[in-house]
């Protein structure tokens, strides 16, 4: 019987290690499990004010190391879209960069009527802190004002602080804000009389010696110069005529027409705010932005590094211009010039495929409405002091006094909740009266109450697009829509800041390390972008992060 029971265990014991041997052999003839990509850099570009319809529309003019390079040999998500109102600068570099909207991040416009301290703020201002390379106010910033963190910061934290973040823009809000609460540096340009790169001390008490010396170095100052059409203009026949009531002039000019060479222009040691309304201001920003990638190291090591560029002349051109101008057109013709140069330095410094890069708008843009007009579509333009006067006697009618409103800005009505309450009314009653005050204006589209926003959960249209750009403790009490096409805004050049699909409508380009080739018609949302690159990476996604990685584009 004992010689009957060892028999049996060692029989055991032999089945065991077999079955032991096969399952180890099983593993190691299994691949590991793909964690993250490693790309030395990330490359975040945001083009200003652009329109999806720029890339196909100009197309047939790029050549085929920019926009082209990007869209064919990377991914191209054709559906992509703001999920949220207001679309403007301030809010949309920090919807890319935090992978969630104002609800969340708190930057709920560019300046908005901050309830707390009774005044208007900048969503990127802060007295605390000293500017930096100037002897001007124009470097008090800091991104305190945001709520959450961004990818840059989860990368900064992943890496221990090891992998460098610098951001980079010609608007202070387009550096601050993309390069998060941990930046090791953001720079932004000042125009006026000084023409210098500077920065905050909220990341340091002097400009590096690169900063310094590519200020001295004559490179703004050779930007002042005549613009003039990058192609023969007869062949631009994607856009409208040159001279036409639809656009803006620079100071000394006659009519909107090329070439523009106006004293201003020309003067290499005065006025270069007129450099940001030329495509040379986005030259400029490609210079600086090399000179960063060079001078800092990034992408020199196996630790990731972040660059996160911001291109605002885009947005300068189409609000003096408008949609349909040849100088929007020559602009992107010259952007994609200066892309090209930004990825062959990369090609060249950081290496093929060592990279990644993604491309996207801050928001859209409307066509001019007195263009549309004229093409009996409808569009028109909204006299808000009219308005406002009407409103105001409905106030003073209905409640006897104008006080219960505070302010009226971004589209929205924030009313006095301890005036109200002293006339012995319900405050979601109030927002409901003055909404149907409101919606029977001409052309006003919709409008939603902030009780509305707090009690439902709206999932499409754009009511779902308001209540994501609605804040609970930052935002108003009414919240109003235009009609489609309509504007406050002068007669020349194009505007943003809608729900509608003109202004949400942007690229998404993904490109390099761990990006499949392909494109998408499925709907993708600006929040989708950061946790997408944060999937890339194996990292944490941004604390308020709300958007889905688009699993189509990561390898």
């Amino acid at each position: 019987m004992k010689n009957y029971i060892q028999l049996l265990t060692l029989l055991f014991l032999i089945s065991f290690i077999k079955v032991d041997a096969q399952r180890k052999q099983k593993h190691k003839n299994q691949p590991p499990i793909e964690t993250s990509t490693t790309p030395k850099l990330i490359v975040g570009i945001i083009v200003d004010q652009m329109r999806y319809d720029y890339l196909t529309r100009f197309w047939n003019h790029y050549g085929e190391g920019g926009f082209k390079r990007l869209a064919l040999q990377g991914f191209n998500a054709k559906n992509h879209h703001f999920n949220y109102a207001p679309t403007s600068t301030g809010p949309g570099h920090t919807s890319v960069y935090t992978g969630a909207t104002p609800s969340s991040h708190g930057i709920i416009g560019n300046n908005w009527y901050d309830k707390e301290i009774d005044a208007s703020v900048y969503c990127a201002s802060d007295d605390s802190y000293n500017s930096v390379g100037t002897s001007s106010d124009a470097g008090k910033m800091s991104p305190h004002r945001m709520l959450t963190t961004t990818i840059t910061d989860q990368l900064r934290l992943h890496t221990q602080m090891r992998g460098k973040t610098i951001a980079v823009a010609l608007k202070d809000r387009g550096a601050v804000l993309p390069g998060g609460h941990t930046a090791n540096a953001a720079y932004w340009f000042e125009g006026g009389d000084v023409g210098k790169w500077i920065t905050s001390s909220y990341y340091m008490n002097t400009l590096p010696k690169w900063v310094t010396d590519f200020n001295t170095s004559g490179k703004a100052q050779s930007y002042k110069k005549a613009w003039t059409t990058l192609k023969d203009i007869s062949s631009y026949v994607e856009s409208g005529v040159d001279n036409n009531v639809y656009e803006s002039l620079f100071e000394g000019e006659i009519a909107p027409v090329f070439p523009h060479s106006t004293p201003n222009l020309l003067n290499k040691t005065k006025d270069f705010e007129i450099i940001k309304y030329t495509p040379w201001g986005n030259s400029l920003t490609t210079d600086f932005a090399l000179e960063a990638i060079e001078k800092e190291n990034l992408g020199k090591d196996a630790i990731t590094d972040f660059l996160a560029v911001s291109y605002s002349s885009t947005d300068y051109i189409g609000h003096k211009y408008g949609v349909n101008s040849k100088e929007v057109q020559d602009a992107y013709l010259r952007l994609d010039i200066d892309l090209e140069r930004m990825l062959n330095t990369l090609d060249a410094k950081v290496g093929v495929g060592a990279y990644t890069v993604f491309l996207t708008a801050d928001h859209g843009a409307i066509n001019v409405p007195s263009y549309l007009k004229d093409q009996k579509i409808p569009a028109g333009y909204i006299d808000f002091i009219e308005t406002r006067a009407k409103f105001n006697e409905f106030l003073t009618y209905t409640y006897g006094t104008t006080d219960l409103v505070k302010n009226i800005s971004n589209n929205q009505v924030f009313l006095d909740h301890k005036v109200i309450s002293n006339l012995d009314m319900d405050v979601d009653d109030v927002q409901e009266e003055i909404a149907f005050e409101l919606l029977g204006y001409y052309n006003m589209n919709k409008v939603y109450t902030g009780y509305q926003m707090w009690q439902n959960e709206y999932t499409r249209g754009i009511p779902y697009i308001l209540q994501n750009g609605w804040h609970q403790k930052r935002s108003g009490d009414v919240l109003f829509v235009p009609n489609y096409a309509h504007i406050s805004y002068p007669k020349t050049g194009s505007t943003h800041g809608s729900p509608m699909i003109y202004d949400t409508h942007v690229p998404l380009l993904f490109y390099g390390n761990g990006v499949k080739k392909g494109s998408t018609v499925n709907r993708t949302e600006i929040p989708d972008i950061a946790p997408t690159i944060a999937s890339m990476l194996g990292i944490a996604f941004p604390n308020g992060t709300t958007g889905t990685p688009i699993d189509e584009v990561i390898k």
